[in-house]
């Protein structure tokens, strides 16, 4: 196994620099897609709420 060279560093790995613009619109979209399905399921957890908090009109329409 080789040993790090006298007076060396390393400062960075080009090619991580460069997949950088190509993953963050990736995650962007992701986030904005988990974004979008956390709000709904929160709408419809409080529409489901508001249905069971009302009053059904069942018995006053077998009358």
């Amino acid at each position: 196994m080789t040993g790090a060279a006298d007076g060396v560093d390393l400062l960075a790995d080009h090619s991580v620099l460069l997949a950088i613009p190509a993953f963050l619109p990736a995650f962007a979209v992701v986030g904005i897609i988990v974004l979008i399905a956390v709000r709904d399921r929160r709408a419809e957890r409080r529409e489901s709420e508001q249905n069971d908090r009302a009053p059904s009109n069942t018995d006053e329409e077998t009358r």
